[in-house]
């Protein structure tokens, strides 16, 4: 309990991977654990060997590739599956095998149909096998937060003798509250008599969302690794997020008596992005850390508290995760101080303007639009409300060709601009870039498209889908979203309405050069 470092051991590729609706490729896993390893990670957890020839595959390209973290694979007490750890892990100049077993008296009388007695040898010899190709052998004991405490207590002892170096104590079903689980760990340490022989880990999962808290409870009490997953992934409702506990040490360190991990936290924004990207599980807006809100502000009573001081809202800086900087979302909810310092930024002296009457107007357009973005700001600074929420362009008609083989996706897009009608066609990589390039000749505005999203609003076969889009124009950033039942109409309808913000940013900048 001296040492103060926790080891992270991060089990997205192997709890996190099995619980996805498809498995990951060889490339993908490898991708991700070179991510993992310039994150810091001290073990990856990298697969389950003997479970597929292409899990095995996997987890023998990372223990080749992957050279400052420790590769981990994981086996059943089974020769067969300590064996197949092996062979895929000997490429590795240092290795893990992590063998487990069920202990919980529900496990072992309904699932392995064993008394404690015959579980307690399988475990050591399965230990004393995988002794045999390297010394880092990790045991757990699953569902231990169900064990009964005097059979915990006896097989970790004996695990510890045969030869375990890690004892990991799983909350397989995310059962334990926070004090309770400290307590088993508490436990352990009183009642082991060999327990300073061994590392004490724990896995724990988040049933009733307690996973964060109870491996913190545990590491207060002795732990000193944590097995968790990038975003949280895994069983049903998730792992112990790595990126919640490891900023959580990093956070109260001195709540924690100084404990820390060598995880690189600047790291952590891009890594979670990129595990969410090829894992297809995107990450939920209000998810601790990483969510995309972590950071944002909308209450006009917490914008006030961060623009005087950032620390009345945040307990930590964007910046620690390697986030540019928080975002001040401007909604209903925003209030003047907000909006001042927006104007401020647009470079608006206030002696320029009348804040209430802004303020006013722009409370006006929130209630319509939901977000306000600094080029709507603007407008309402030197457009008129007519010209305000006047739009240029208007879509009129959309034909789109796009199928098999051989077929060049075509579009065709007739739109009101200034109230003419105009028609253009062109060709794409697909349709929605086909109605882009049409857009984009019928509007001459030439931009970038940065981003393009595409979300259900509803459910079945009548769900709209919900299109956004971000474009770059002269070093700024424009949104655009459209709603439709066809997602092509949609995405059609998202570009008109990036089209039109530029479009009124243009307008505000000859009134603004009118005004000089």
């Amino acid at each position: 309990m001296k040492d103060k470092k926790i080891i992270i051991f991060d089990s997205t590729l192997r709890d996190g991977e099995q619980a996805l609706q498809q498995s990951l490729s060889l490339n993908q896993k490898l991708q991700i654990a070179l991510a993992l390893e310039n994150l810091g990670v001290d073990v990856i957890e990298a697969g389950f060997p003997v479970s597929s020839p292409g899990d095995f595959n996997s987890v023998q390209s990372i223990a080749k590739n992957v050279k400052n973290s420790i590769v981990c694979a994981l086996s059943r007490v089974v020769d067969k599956d300590i064996d197949a750890c092996y062979e895929a892990l000997k490429v590795a100049q240092h290795f893990r095998i992590h063998t487990f077993i069920a202990t919980s008296d529900l496990h072992m009388k309904d699932k392995l149909k064993k008394d404690f007695n015959e579980v307690l040898i399988m475990a050591q010899n399965a230990i004393k096998r995988a002794r045999n190709y390297t010394d880092d052998v990790e045991f757990s004991c699953e569902d231990a937060g169900r064990t009964p405490i005097d059979n915990l207590c006896k097989i970790v002892e004996e695990a510890i003798k045969a030869g375990a170096k890690t004892i990991n104590i799983p909350d397989t079903v995310g059962y334990t509250l926070p004090y309770e689980f400290g307590e088993i760990i508490k436990n352990l340490f009183n009642r082991v008599p060999n327990i300073d022989k061994a590392i004490i880990s724990v896995h724990c999962h988040n049933d009733l969302g307690m996973a964060t808290g109870n491996s913190l409870s545990a590491i207060m009490q002795g732990a000193r690794q944590i097995e968790c997953a990038m975003n949280g992934l895994g069983e049903r409702a998730g792992n112990c997020a790595l990126e919640e506990v490891v900023m959580a040490i990093k956070t109260r360190t001195q709540f924690l008596d100084g404990l820390y991990t060598d995880i690189i936290h600047e790291n952590i924004a891009k890594t979670s992005k990129l595990v969410a990207a090829i894992c297809n599980e995107p990450v939920p807006s209000h998810k601790a850390i990483v969510g995309s809100n972590a950071f944002s502000h909308s209450s006009g009573i917490h914008q006030d508290g961060v623009l005087k001081n950032r620390e009345t809202y945040e307990i930590m800086t964007p910046q620690s995760i390697g986030i540019n900087d928080n975002r001040m979302l401007m909604t209903a909810r925003s209030g003047r101080h907000m909006i001042k310092i927006c104007l401020d930024n647009l470079g608006y002296a206030a002696n320029t303007y009348n804040l209430d009457d802004v303020y006013a107007r722009f409370l006006k357009l929130a209630d319509k639009k939901g977000q306000v973005y600094d080029y709507d700001l603007e407008a309402l600074m030197f457009l008129s409300q007519d010209k305000e929420e006047q739009m240029g362009f208007v879509l009129e008609n959309l034909n789109v060709i796009s199928g098999a083989k051989g077929v060049i996706p075509t579009a065709s897009v007739q739109m009101s601009i200034d109230g003419e009608l105009k028609t253009e066609s062109s060709t794409g990589n697909g349709p929605v870039e086909a109605v882009f390039n049409c857009i984009t000749r019928l509007t001459q505005i030439e931009c970038l498209l940065k981003n393009y999203n595409i979300s259900a609003k509803g459910s079945g076969v009548d769900a709209q889908g919900q299109v956004d889009v971000d474009v770059e124009f002269k070093d700024r950033r424009f949104h655009g979203k459209g709603l439709s039942t066809d997602v092509i109409e949609a995405s059609a309808e998202a570009f008109i309405s990036v089209f039109n913000a530029i479009h009124r940013y243009l307008l505000i900048e000859d009134a603004k050069r009118n005004v000089g």
